[in-house]
């Protein structure tokens, strides 16, 4: 996936990462073997016309779109799409749930590996995301460690960040106290 797909490639992850520190899931990172996989499919699929998934034992989400006029597609439109589906999880209820699997393979936090492939021939595209290791795993416990709820953040990041707060104030009030400065 040469030149002109490098911005899409580059977005299609951004955009991964960005849903993925919402929900406190670390940032994935590319796979050049994923790459391929996911390049392979996407090229069989617009061969044929028909998406599907491939018999991949990776993760796998896929995307179809078409119009009359030639139009580029972005990486964060089919990320987008993929998301989107988080309006129909219940986190309450947690574990699989009916037509958000693409959602919760995006966030799954125990993947760390991505793989994409775009195939167009000017008003056709198939987009292809593959996930190592794969998410939606339906061993009980598994959705409850893996899908968390928007806002759940990097929890030890904002603790470090906290920590950091009270230092500085710490300092500030220590200063103001004695009323001399501290130099390094």
């Amino acid at each position: 996936m040469a030149g002109k797909y490098e911005s899409f490639k580059k977005e299609f992850l951004d955009t991964h990462n960005a849903y993925r520190a919402q929900h406190g899931a670390p940032p994935l990172t590319f796979n050049t073997e994923l790459n391929d996989a996911a390049q392979n499919w996407a090229n069989q699929m617009l061969a044929k016309k028909k998406l599907g998934h491939s018999d991949t034992n990776d993760g796998e989400n896929v995307y179809y779109a078409w119009s009359s006029e030639t139009k580029m597609l972005t990486g964060k439109e089919a990320v987008d799409s993929w998301y989107s589906e988080i309006k129909d999880y219940d986190f309450k209820k947690s574990g699989h749930q009916p037509k958000t699997g693409h959602f919760t393979q995006v966030v799954w936090k125990s993947s760390t590996e991505l793989g994409v492939g775009i195939a167009t021939d000017g008003n056709t595209v198939f987009v292809v995301g593959q996930y190592r290791p794969a998410g939606n795993i339906t061993n009980a416990g598994y959705y409850q460690k893996n899908v968390l709820p928007k806002g759940t953040g990097n929890t030890h990041t904002h603790f470090l960040f906290y920590l950091k707060c009270c230092f500085c104030i710490g300092l500030l009030l220590q200063i103001k106290k004695d009323r001399t400065f501290l130099h390094t």
